[in-house]
């Protein structure tokens, strides 16, 4: 019997590397001579590398660049054999890489998402994939565009500074010095994001909040990057201001759109792809799949729903999602290829105890849903 195991992260407890491991070694309990195939997988957001590392050959690039509010970050990306380059942009501008009494989406940039970017080109990057989950920016990617060469300057010819804060000040833009390697290589988005760059569902309202803006502040954001926009419009001819997933990171979904011709894909859609899912899944009798918490949200984009689709186009495999919460509109999976849903929570307790105990609680329900299956199914050990 071959199983492959194929998990997001459980956010804040513990990775899609180590969930995997979980699972594994609980059913190894029931089923000693089973097979695995491992394939830890991430959305595009944090942990994206990680699981393509552990899915895929690479190496660790370590590079020292800007944060997000100026001081120096240390960050790595992953450089696959292929020549490949995988970034996330939460390694160099990043949520988790501010203080949360910190916070400052005016002040806040992508810069060194872009020397994260301008180091990949430097090492002969023929495809780039950029995961922009978990930022601290709200930028429009102008940091990004400055790192690579790009020119914003005010009325009186000055570098603007860092932050969407600044982006009012902005009079002319100049792309005559961007990186000419941009234009030699393939660069992928990788997001689930649709929200356009502006307006009530744009990057400023509905994610500056979680990043520490106020309301005046978000009023202030969005107003600055509708300006950044008109003037990249009047300079490029580009209006890509509506488009799905401009709004993405602060609005760096924007940036990559317009300034590197990047063509944005579903995060899950694109690292299934990495780790060559398809073909590992061909000869399987069973796939688990997870994640943190399942319910109506899941089924958009989310891990458990993409690993499900892709099982399904392959044949009449099981699959079984493992979460820590099973909430309201969690059946929607149900249509989308997802089997059965179990919660490795198995009693009576906290959530903070639940997700400190994540990975055995996630191997104690692999043994328990193995038993069950092989109840119910009699399949050989």
């Amino acid at each position: 019997m071959k199983i492959v195991i194929a998990p997001d992260s459980f956010k804040g407890s513990a990775s899609s590397i180590g969930i995997a491991a979980a699972i594994q070694k609980g059913i190894q309990k029931v089923c000693p001579h089973a097979k695995f195939d491992l394939v830890p997988i991430a959305d595009g957001g944090e942990g994206t590398c990680e699981a393509v590392m552990a899915s895929a050959a690479g190496e660790w690039i370590a590079r020292r660049v800007t944060g997000p509010l100026g001081a120096p970050v240390d960050a790595r990306y992953c450089m696959l054999k292929d020549h490949t380059a995988v970034i996330e942009m939460a390694a160099a501008s990043g949520l988790t890489l501010v203080p949360h009494d910190e916070l400052d989406p005016m002040r806040a940039t992508s810069f060194g998402t872009g020397e994260l970017i301008r180091d990949a080109l430097e090492r002969d990057t023929r495809r780039l994939i950029i995961g922009i989950g978990g930022s601290a920016t709200n930028d429009g990617g102008a940091g990004m565009l400055q790192a690579l060469g790009g020119s914003l300057r005010d009325g009186e010819g000055r570098e603007l500074g860092f932050g969407g804060g600044e982006l009012s000040k902005l009079y002319a833009l100049d792309l005559s010095k961007l990186d000419p390697r941009i234009k030699e290589c393939d660069i992928t988005i990788a997001c689930d994001v649709t929200n356009p760059l502006l307006g009530p569902k744009g990057a400023s309202a509905v994610y500056g909040p979680q990043k520490g803006a106020a309301a005046e502040q978000v009023r202030i954001l969005d107003q600055n990057l509708a300006h950044f926009a008109r003037i990249v419009r009047e300079a490029t001819g580009i209006d890509a201001a509506d488009r799905e997933g401009a709004g993405a990171a602060g609005g760096l979904g924007y940036g990559l759109l317009v300034f590197l011709g990047a063509s944005l894909k579903r995060g899950i859609d694109t690292m299934l792809d990495l780790a060559g899912f398809d073909g590992r899944i061909r000869d399987a009798d069973l796939v688990i799949t997870g994640e943190g918490r399942i319910d109506a949200q899941s089924a958009f984009g989310k891990v458990p729903a993409g690993v499900a689709a892709r099982v399904k186009r392959a044949g009449e495999i099981p699959v079984v999602a493992f979460a820590g919460g099973i909430g309201e509109g969690a059946e929607k999976l149900h249509d989308l290829g997802v089997d059965a849903m179990v919660s490795i929570v198995d009693g009576a307790m906290e959530l903070k105890t639940a997700m400190e105990r994540a990975l055995e609680l996630t191997e104690r329900c692999a043994e328990r849903t193995m038993r069950l299956l092989l109840a119910g199914t009699k399949l050989s050990r």
